[in-house]
């Protein structure tokens, strides 16, 4: 073993089973239908986020990991997000246990045995899709794209011999063991947006990644957490450098624990 046999080995055990995919989609469609039969003044809703990027982590590993699910209201100018989000509430009410179902702003959310829904309200004008805006407390609503990233993440992963959804996988399976010291979507987002150099295997970008990423805006004790990371990767390259795979492994493994 090694550190990039163990890299590998992580990022290929952090993908959904075919059981656990084919279980989403089921749910996905049954969602869907229901959506369709209730409302009468929808545009159009999907799937959104991690799911839709195929960098979301199965739950084994993270138990709140969850669908990002769009549903775009004709007439959703004329109302607050809370209006929307009320709507969602209802309907999910109507077809699920209300002991599944909770608002968690600027979503409603629908937790199933094998995964969890986050139905977030949206309307759309003049062909750009507007949700609920976090500065005003949800209260009103921001223009946003939810395929930027996507497509962004699609470019760079081709353009970087599709090493990139597997290092987002390790980069958020250490995240969410640290207590996610950033959100998934702002952890994700900077490692597309980062620039690697000379990276041939996923240990290169792994490397890569870990240098940059950016605590200066993070409270003291989440700080302390990429510090930490930061350390114990110097410590792993010190010891390949010494020739001691071994010791260098198992120093990785410290904040890269085996699945």
């Amino acid at each position: 073993m090694s550190v990039l046999s163990h890299l590998n080995d992580t990022g290929s055990n952090l993908v959904l089973t075919s059981s656990e995919k084919d279980s989403i989609k089921t749910s996905i469609s049954a969602l869907s239908t229901r959506l369709n039969n209730y409302f009468d003044n929808i545009t159009d809703h999907f799937v959104f986020g991690s799911f839709d990027r195929q960098t979301i982590l199965p739950r084994k590993v993270d138990k709140n990991s969850d669908i990002d699910y769009m549903v775009i209201f004709e007439d959703g100018n004329e109302y607050t997000p809370q209006t929307l989000m009320n709507r969602l509430k209802t309907f999910v009410e109507y077809y699920y246990s209300s002991s599944e179902i909770h608002q968690s702003s600027p979503t409603i959310v629908l937790e199933l045995n094998h995964i969890k829904f986050e139905l977030a309200p949206a309307y759309k004008s003049l062909g750009t899709i507007y949700i609920p805006a976090p500065a005003s407390a949800y209260a009103d609503w921001i223009s946003t794209n939810p395929e930027q990233l996507k497509n962004d993440l699609l470019d760079k992963n081709k353009d970087n011999d599709y090493e990139i959804k597997k290092l987002i996988r390790i980069l958020k399976y250490w995240n969410v063991n640290n207590d996610k010291v950033y959100t998934s979507y702002e952890l994700e987002k900077a490692i597309v947006g980062y620039s690697y150099w000379s990276c041939s295997n996923i240990k290169d970008y792994f490397y890569s990644a870990v240098a940059n990423l950016n605590s200066t805006n993070l409270p003291g004790y989440k700080k302390t957490k990429v510090t930490r990371l930061k350390e114990t990767i110097d410590k792993v390259k010190e010891y390949e450098n010494q020739d001691m795979p071994y010791t260098a492994e198992s120093e990785l493994k410290k904040v890269i624990p085996s699945l």
